[in-house]
């Protein structure tokens, strides 16, 4: 009689996406407290400008610097520069995500959720790859008040949140308290978990 395979299941791919300010490192933090195993898309980045020698040569040469305030400077006023940056980073980004989840995948007791926070979901077309996805939305008023970037230096290129919240699985405007946000999350585990059971 054969071995049967060590993981009969694979969790579940949920992303987390939403604008500047909206919640959505809150919300990966509350997935990771009720269990689920988390990725932040912006750490993954960062990692890649501070660690990747390839990715930090062609920022040297492109911008004269790998410093990431200077560069966001640049590309958030030169559209085809951010557009050179995207494609440096996504695919790589896409790769780092792709062993994450495939480690998860193999490990003997994986887990029931594998989240990962991408703001750009939409923009990228990534949805697809994703079981689920949680859109997590704020007033312009709330976002402002929580983020250093001006509004209007991002926002320009992403879909409105009306249409997040259209496309996505489940939806969240976070204008209150943590304890809030939390007990929406531990309601989207609860209702995947059973999906997934």
């Amino acid at each position: 009689m054969t071995a049967p395979p060590k993981a009969l299941r694979r969790p579940l791919a949920v992303a987390v996406t939403g604008g500047i300010g909206a919640g959505k490192s809150e919300a990966l933090r509350a997935f990771a407290s009720h269990g689920a195993a988390t990725l932040s898309s912006d750490e993954v980045v960062h990692r890649l400008i501070a660690e990747d020698e390839e990715v930090r040569s062609a920022l040297q040469e492109r911008f004269g610097t790998t410093d990431r305030t200077e560069i966001a400077a640049i590309v958030f006023e030169d559209r085809d520069e951010l557009t050179w940056l995207e494609a440096l980073l996504h695919p790589r980004a896409r790769a780092a995500y792709s062993t994450w989840y495939a480690g998860l995948a193999e490990a003997d007791e994986p887990p029931g959720l594998a989240v990962v926070e991408i703001p750009l979901l939409y923009e990228t077309g990534s949805e697809g790859r994703f079981d689920a996805v949680v859109a997590v939305t704020a007033p312009e008023a709330v976002r402002s008040a929580r983020s250093s970037v001006r509004p209007d230096a991002r926002g320009k290129r992403l879909l409105p949140d009306e249409e997040k919240i259209r496309r996505a699985s489940f939806a969240y405007v976070n204008d209150g308290s943590l304890e809030q946000l939390d007990a929406f999350v531990a309601d989207v585990v609860r209702a995947l978990t059973a999906v997934a059971a």
